[in-house]
């Protein structure tokens, strides 16, 4: 999981916490530029793409 790789802390699996920092990290990339830059990709997690 994202949370256990990034932090190094085991977190409840009902937490949404990577949620709530991906739509931060959107919200200030997204005013940038034109396109979203971080896609969902369900059942595969996160990518950015340029």
């Amino acid at each position: 999981m994202i949370s256990e790789k990034i932090w190094d802390i085991d977190f409840i699996t009902e937490s949404n916490i990577v949620d709530i920092y991906i739509n931060f990290l959107r919200a200030k990339i997204d005013k940038r530029h034109e396109k979203k830059v971080i896609k969902t990709v369900r059942s595969v997690g996160y990518i950015v793409k340029e």
